[in-house]
């Protein structure tokens, strides 16, 4: 199974500011076999538990349930993002979140701490837009303002988890007292998940991609006792990482 053909984002088309054409740095067959396996018997086993969570999230904050949104993808390409819905339906405010958003249902909250909204990003792995670890897909409101000097991770595939990701508990308090959220979002998170995802992506064998899902099992277990953000893999300030609203979030950043 190969990913599908997606277009570069072009100004001329869709009449805003655009990423400049990017060269993919492919995965090796080796990773995307993984990713195809994994995928595929992710989704068999967690299907019970998918369609439990849908009649969760239609019983209590009803229609949509799953969330779409354009994300940016391998070489600077669109594609859509799949998850389950965790905002009131219609929310609007700022582009980034803390960790008390009062936008969040209370079924969302439950899914947020055991990252069980990312269930439906199996998808996106399987037809090939993500990979299982990598760095994580940012919107492209958010991507378009990117440094220059950090729009190289537009180059490479992202992944379902990583090391921004596992540090998404610690850093969604980071920006509960910032008064201008935005500014220290690409000024100093940014920066910092640049530094996370080169380390990341300078090691990225079989061996770590298998260490990190590990890592992330762990993680999502641990949102039954951290509730203060010092999980396995958190860092304090200074490293990366927040969540972002269902129009543009991310996992340190969450997008």
């Amino acid at each position: 199974m190969t990913a599908r053909a997606r277009h570069p984002l072009s100004a001329d088309v869709r009449g805003r500011p655009a990423l400049p054409p990017m060269t993919p740095v492919a995965l090796p067959w080796t990773r995307r076999a993984l990713d195809v396996v994994v995928a595929l018997v992710l989704l068999v086993v967690l299907t019970p538990l998918m369609l439990l969570l849908a009649v969760l999230i239609r019983a209590t904050s009803g229609r949509p349930v799953l969330f779409r949104q354009q994300r940016i993808g391998e070489g600077a390409r669109e594609f859509t993002l799949y998850k389950f819905r965790t905002m009131h339906t219609g929310a609007t405010g700022s582009a980034l979140t803390n960790g008390r958003d009062s936008r969040v249902t209370g079924t969302g909250q439950l899914l947020r701490r055991f990252h069980l909204d990312e269930l439906p990003q199996l998808i996106n792995v399987l037809r090939g837009d993500m990979t299982l670890v990598g760095p994580r897909p940012e919107s492209v409101d958010l991507a378009v303002r990117f440094p220059p000097e950090h729009q190289w991770l537009f180059r490479h595939r992202p992944g379902l988890t990583g090391p921004c990701q596992l540090r998404s508990r610690a850093h969604a308090a980071l920006l509960d007292d910032r008064p201008d959220r935005e500014e220290y979002y690409f000024a100093v998170l940014v920066p910092l998940r640049a530094e996370l995802d080169a380390e990341l992506l300078s090691r990225n064998s079989l061996t770590t991609v298998m260490g990190y899902i590990v890592r992330t099992l762990w993680y999502v277990l641990s949102g039954l006792w951290d509730r203060g953000g010092s999980g396995p893999c958190s860092d304090r300030p200074g490293d990366a990482g927040t969540r972002h609203t269902e129009e543009g979030r991310s996992l340190c950043a969450r997008s």
